[in-house]
């Protein structure tokens, strides 16, 4: 991210574009109370109260009747005095406003800024601020809950509370380097490294939530997989209720993969319609091909669908590999076709079940049993109110590490100053989760994955 000047005003239109009721423009910095002031020529507005006026540009012209807030230094969401101005959802508006706001010297916003700046204002801790980028891209009700616990200090709570057992533990070594003349009893050493241990056991129970998070926050992976014809894509479709992907009697017209996303009870589900497996002739085809292979790779879940007309295909080696090694579930299609016989011989310790993606018979009943299936495939943790991410499970392991080698040292009875050194090493990294950090380029990256006005 570009460094400013401390005492830039920065502007971004919060909403997205398009028409609506209304939109949001926010501003934050030193200008607000001046904006506010020159804009809707009322020198005295209240803080922290809707009002109703008419925005002027600098020529004097009324803009648009708006609603505006004014938030004073250390009531705002950044901690610096903020402005919020609602017009009308119209475009050309907002940006009629957000130009004249620039021309009076405010500068563009960029992406999550107004949220950086709430970080380092001592707002919100770093784990919060990735909480607000989860919010505004979640899409199940679990990884809701998920970002809300986060939102309200879950992850720096229990990180706070690590710290402090830490802190704890390095007072006990740090007795044996100040005071060596002391010759303190063995009993004594034996605390640091009973308090070391229960701590990398902590550390261990928060880095294997990182793969239910990661499910939360993506989604689980379903691969539709089958031979060209037998209504992959009608299944696709028949399952979101739309038609998603356009379907051809001709086979083997979807050669590439196509993304969808449904709510299947708590659980979102990526479901991914493949190319249809088969020996592969031009160059486009073998592509699809490749691609599907590499689908069945990654999938969570394998969609096996069927012609229940025709005779099962015979399965490459991999992918009767990944079906018996997955959740995997075979939709026999067509069962609404007079010809139609069950397979249940074929794959037989995978779940069978007779579907119609022209009639919709069976469909809910696939749902039922995919939603129990991933309930019991990725089961929430004990407490699931703290749930890491990539970026809190590396700092985990370094502490981890860190706090491997300290316990080291203590068995080996090597002088304390050495594991103490090692455990201010796990303090320092776990900090990293909230934010005792001095590291722009992470900060950088980190914010940068967030929309513009957020």
């Amino acid at each position: 991210m570009t460094q400013h000047a401390e005492q830039d005003t920065i502007v971004a239109l919060a909403t997205p574009p398009g028409e609506s009721a209304l939109a949001v423009i926010r501003v934050s910095g030193p200008m607000c109370h001046q904006l506010v002031t020159t804009t809707y020529r009322l020198p005295h507005p209240t803080p922290r109260h809707a009002t109703l006026g008419s925005y002027r540009d600098r020529s004097g012209a009324i803009l648009d009747q708006t609603i505006f807030i004014l938030y004073h230094a250390g009531a705002s969401y950044t901690g610096d005095p903020m402005l919020e101005i609602m017009p009308h959802g119209n475009p050309f508006i907002a940006r009629r406003i957000v130009d004249d706001l620039t021309e009076r010297g405010c500068r563009p916003a960029e992406p999550g800024e107004f949220t950086r700046n709430a970080f380092l204002n001592g707002r919100i801790d770093l784990s919060q601020a990735e909480a607000i980028a989860d919010l505004i891209r979640v899409r199940s009700d679990r990884a809701l809950a998920a970002a809300q616990h986060q939102l309200a200090g879950s992850v720096g709570t229990a990180v706070n509370a690590i710290v402090e057992r830490l802190l704890g533990a390095s007072a006990h070594l740090e007795a044996y380097i100040d005071f060596p003349e002391e010759d303190l009893p063995p009993e004594d050493r034996s605390g640091p490294r009973s308090e070391l241990r229960a701590v990398r056991n902590e550390l261990d129970r928060l880095i294997a939530t990182r793969p239910y998070r990661d499910l939360l926050m993506d989604g689980v992976t379903a691969v539709l997989v089958g031979r060209p014809n037998a209504g992959k894509s009608s299944l696709l479709n028949a399952l979101l209720g739309e038609e998603r992907v356009l379907v051809s009697e001709e086979p083997g017209t979807t050669r590439d993969y196509v993304e969808s996303r449904i709510q299947v009870g708590s659980f979102l589900l990526r479901l991914i319609d493949t190319a249809g497996l088969h020996e592969a002739g031009a160059e486009i085809e073998r592509r699809g091909m490749e691609h599907t292979r590499r689908q069945l790779e990654s999938a969570d879940v394998i969609v096996m669908v069927l012609d229940s007309t025709e005779a099962p295909p015979a399965l490459d080696e991999a992918t009767e590999a990944a079906l018996r090694a997955k959740p995997a579930f075979v939709l026999e299609n067509k069962s609404d076709l007079p010809q139609s016989r069950a397979h249940p011989d074929w794959v037989a310790e995978v779940p069978h079940l007779p579907v119609s993606a022209v009639t919709g018979a069976g469909i809910d009943d696939f749902r039922s049993q995919i939603e129990q299936r991933l309930a019991s495939e990725w089961a929430p943790p004990a407490d699931d109110r703290i749930l890491v991410s990539a970026r809190h499970a590396a700092a985990l392991e370094r502490a981890g590490a860190s706090l491997d080698a300290a316990l080291g040292l203590l068995a080996d009875s090597e002088p304390p100053e050495l594991a103490a050194q090692e455990v201010r090493g796990a303090i320092e990294a776990i900090s990293e989760i909230i934010g005792r950090i001095d590291n722009e380029r992470m900060l950088d990256a980190l914010f940068e994955r967030f929309c513009i006005g957020k």
